[in-house]
């Protein structure tokens, strides 16, 4: 990565709330970079040292190696899209997004030339000259991020921009935000607690919790390898399991994750008889059948095969695929199953009956305590 948008150690206090504990980040040219995570995280705060509106208590902003961290906004070759669009109610869409060029006293034929162009790329050309009032709530959007774009900032901040919008049309403007992206090539960092909207547009994400980062990758390292238990349960769903190893040999663990019921899962560390362990499965990952010898048969080549039994406590019928709960022992585990034609038995499961389930020891986690 070539560090083309920085943040170095910053610190940000509010009172005694500290909103950001010594974050670092390198962010690329061009690259859809999205800050991840709760309500009270850090990643506004993050956001707002980039624009300029707060200044850090320690640490430096960079941009293509320059310390910018004492640049007012107005100096900064970036521009902010913020949740509520913040459009002027009083002006066409044409002159909202001519104002940035009007205040740098730009020429009459340059504003016609740049925002026609602005307004063909987010395909809004015959609603030039509506009022934000007479527009949807994406059209809106795409308005603020054009008014944003249309001074060409080398750096595009997106503060939760979707967020007001039902979820068809947040998905649809995701595909249009990567396709305006796609267009430009402005570096794009993008706010969100939406893991699906991070997942879906970024190209990297960093997920942060209380003021930090715990983890930085693209969308599938972080489904795939997340490094902690809060990367694991906030990225996707997981059945997140403790338990405490029976055995080790050759990279393979044995562990209780109940009385009675065991399980094998790969390990590169050497882990000794009793430790206490966490452990992470996908939903997905897990297969339900109504009798044992299926279980038995999902992988007849895999002698290591995790097979058990359990009893159903709840389903939910989601359309393309079916939620299923159920108990192992005292443990209890979300499954969640595709409805193709194979899963036809899986269709009239009702709570109570017996189930047996079974994953591969790949298909579990171990995540470091």
């Amino acid at each position: 990565m070539d560090g083309f948008f920085e943040f170095d150690n910053v610190r940000k206090s509010f009172g005694a709330a500290r909103a950001l504990d010594g974050v670092s980040l390198s962010i690329g040219q061009g690259e859809i970079f999205s800050l991840l995570g709760p309500s009270g995280c850090g990643k506004t705060t993050l956001l707002r040292l980039a624009a300029g509106f707060e200044a850090p208590d320690r640490g430096r902003v960079l941009l293509e190696g320059k310390d910018i961290t004492t640049l007012p906004p107005e100096q900064r070759p970036v521009n902010t899209v913020f949740q509520n669009y913040a459009l002027f109610p009083h002006m066409t869409v044409f002159e909202n997004i001519a104002f940035g060029l009007r205040v740098i006293g730009r020429k009459n034929e340059v504003v016609r030339r740049e925002v026609g162009a602005m307004l063909e790329l987010i395909q809004l050309t015959d609603h030039a000259h509506k009022k934000p009032a007479q527009l949807s709530g994406g059209q809106k959007q795409r308005v603020a991020i054009a008014r944003a774009l249309v001074n060409k900032p080398r750096v595009l901040l997106l503060d939760e921009p979707l967020a007001a919008l039902d979820l068809k049309l947040r998905q649809r403007m995701l595909l249009e935000l990567s396709a305006i992206h796609r267009e430009v090539g402005t570096t794009f960092i993008y706010v969100t607690h939406d893991q699906t909207e991070a997942m879906s547009l970024s190209s990297r994400i960093a997920v942060m919790n209380h003021g930090r980062v715990e983890q930085i990758g693209s969308p599938m390292d972080l489904y795939e390898s997340p490094a902690t238990a809060f990367v694991a349960a906030f990225i996707g769903d997981t059945n997140m399991l403790e338990g405490i190893v029976s055995s080790y040999e050759n990279g393979i663990c044995r562990v209780q994750i109940a009385p009675g019921f065991e399980i094998i899962v790969p390990s590169d560390a050497i882990l000794p008889a009793g430790a206490k362990v966490r452990l992470s499965i996908r939903p997905e990952r897990l297969r339900i059948t109504t009798q044992e010898h299926g279980a038995r048969s999902f992988s007849p080549q895999h002698s290591g095969t995790n097979n058990l039994s359990g009893t159903v406590e709840e389903i939910i019928y989601l359309g393309a695929a079916l939620r299923c709960w159920a108990s192992i022992g005292t443990v209890r585990v979300c499954a969640e199953i595709a409805l193709n034609r194979e899963a036809h038995e899986l269709r009239s499961l009702r709570r109570g009956q017996p189930v047996w389930l079974s994953f591969e020891p790949d298909d579990v986690l171990m995540i470091p305590a």
